[in-house]
């Protein structure tokens, strides 16, 4: 009689469970990633392991890089692609936003915080490279805007001018916006 069959891609063996974190498919091996490196956020299926997830040790996000790679990226005017950019620098820097991805940059807070980011409080703020910010939108739009700093300027699909506000409409309605910082809090 064959055996009971796990949802999936492949239609893999109840007996391979490694997750592929986000997907909610279930695979025999790491998520892909580059080939001869040992990936951050590889998935172990070896059923020897004793340490527990929690006392994995967290990915490390390379802020450097990924201020790199959104400066690189960046446009003179918005491309109305925010939330792809600052994702793609934020993977740049070692870490990955977990699938599925929200539609909309406002909201993008669980997703950071699934990543290790943690919210850094407004009152007395002085930014640092790295921080990402997640803006509502003003009223008459849906989407909302998400940007990091680069250490001089906040960056999302553009390099933006003035303060954190990414144009006119966030900023004479004073839109509500929340800061996060990789790591703990300051």
């Amino acid at each position: 009689m064959p055996r009971a069959q796990v949802p999936g891609p492949v239609g893999l063996d109840f007996r391979w469970h490694a997750f592929d974190r986000g997907t909610l498919a279930l695979a025999p091996h790491a998520p892909p990633g580059p080939v001869g490196v040992d990936a951050p956020n590889a998935v172990s299926t070896s059923s020897t392991s004793t340490q527990s997830s929690s006392a994995a040790a967290a990915p490390r996000f390379d802020v450097t890089r990924a201020v790199r790679h959104l400066d690189q990226n960046a446009h003179a005017s918005s491309q109305g692609d925010c939330a792809r950019y600052v994702r793609e620098a934020i993977e740049a820097g070692g870490l990955t936003i977990p699938l599925p991805r929200p539609v909309y940059a406002k909201n993008y807070v669980p997703s950071l915080e699934a990543i290790g980011f943690t919210e850094v409080a407004i009152e007395g703020y002085s930014a640092i490279a790295g921080d990402v910010a997640v803006i509502q939108p003003p009223s008459g739009r849906t989407e909302g805007h998400i940007q990091m700093f680069n250490g001089s300027i906040w960056v999302s699909d553009f390099r933006q001018r003035k303060d954190i506000y990414p144009g006119p409409a966030y900023r004479n309605q004073a839109v509500a916006y929340r800061i996060f910082r990789h790591g703990a809090p300051l």
